[in-house]
């Protein structure tokens, strides 16, 4: 079966044109960014290099594919988010032309990334480890400015594109995906491999400090990238149409995951400093799994400290 992945020089579309590449799809891997910026460049898929913004590449992209994953999105760890949210938001355009394009080539089935930020700030207010985010609860519509607007939007893009044309939708919540091959340094990162990285470079003396932004007492589930790879697979292989959580129910803090990669590197005497300038976001993002289990069968199983492990092992590699 011949697939379409865009966004597949980022950190989840790589892993994702690989599972693929396995199960013996044929692969089009499409990012805007030359080849030589891709994070996996698989040899197996055909490579293409084109700005989806523009729908007649778009056209191009989908031509004779049965399914369509759209991972393609400007975005980055809170950083990121916070200071560039009209170039978030401008990846709608590439949802909407690529629903349209898929809609003109009969797609069989049309997989949309989407995010835990487009969930009501309201829901993330408490740090309460007994509160985790239903699928619901992303109305009343609030959510993260800029980024998580462009999530909701597209969301109901894609409801309408089937509820209208009939296009086969798939759409999942991802919540704070990790791992390696993901961006560790210069401002995109998000927080399991920034932590990574500042803890090794406390450990290798690069550093004498380890900075943490906000006060550490930030709640959130982190997603091991194998796990958000097996869950959007099941998903795009079931019958269910509406927006569905794919993340840990596994809930930790800020601290908490500086102190497991602290642990896992063997040091003993972190020395934290707080930022409580920088941007934090919502004080609580924990995924709730009821949905995924009821529909799916299925919720991520790998741990914070397996997953950390893991990431560690590969940005260490990369520093060396």
């Amino acid at each position: 079966m011949k697939v379409l992945v865009t966004g597949a020089g980022g950190f989840i579309g790589g892993h994702l044109t690989k599972r693929l590449l396995k199960d013996g799809m044929n692969v089009i891997a499409v990012d805007k960014k030359p080849l030589s910026d891709w994070y996996q460049v698989f040899s197996e898929a055909e490579n293409l290099s084109l700005d989806l913004a523009d729908f007649n590449n778009c056209e191009t992209a989908v031509k004779d594919c049965s399914w369509v994953f759209n991972l393609a999105a400007d975005m980055g760890g809170m950083g990121f988010i916070e200071n560039n949210k009209a170039l978030c938001m401008i990846t709608v355009l590439i949802n909407t032309n690529l629903l349209i394009a898929s809609k003109n080539a009969s797609v069989e089935k049309y997989f949309f990334a989407s995010s835990a930020c487009v969930y009501a700030q309201e829901q993330q207010a408490s740090l309460d480890r007994n509160i985790s985010l239903k699928e619901v609860d992303a109305y009343p519509a609030d959510p993260e400015d800029g980024y998580g607007w462009e999530k909701l939007f597209s969301e109901r893009m894609c409801r309408h594109f089937y509820e209208d044309y009939g296009l086969e939708v798939r759409i999942a919540r991802y919540h704070n995906v990790y791992g390696p091959f993901g961006t560790y340094y210069g401002g995109r990162e998000k927080a399991p491999a920034a932590a990574a990285r500042k803890v090794l470079e406390f450990k290798t003396k690069a550093t004498n400090q380890i900075s943490i932004w906000g006060d550490g007492a930030q709640l959130r589930s982190f997603t091991y990238v194998d796990d958000c790879i097996a869950g959007t697979l099941k998903l795009m292989n079931s019958h269910f149409r509406e927006p569905i959580n794919i993340g840990s129910s596994e809930t930790i803090s800020i601290q908490e995951l500086y102190d497991c990669a602290a642990k896992i590197c063997d040091v003993l005497d972190p020395e934290y400093i707080y930022d409580l300038t920088a941007p934090v976001g919502v004080r609580s993002r924990s995924s709730n799994n009821e949905l995924c289990l009821a529909q799916l069968g299925w919720e991520p199983k790998m741990t914070v400290i397996e997953g950390m492990t893991k990431t560690l092992d590969w940005i260490a590699g990369q520093k060396n």
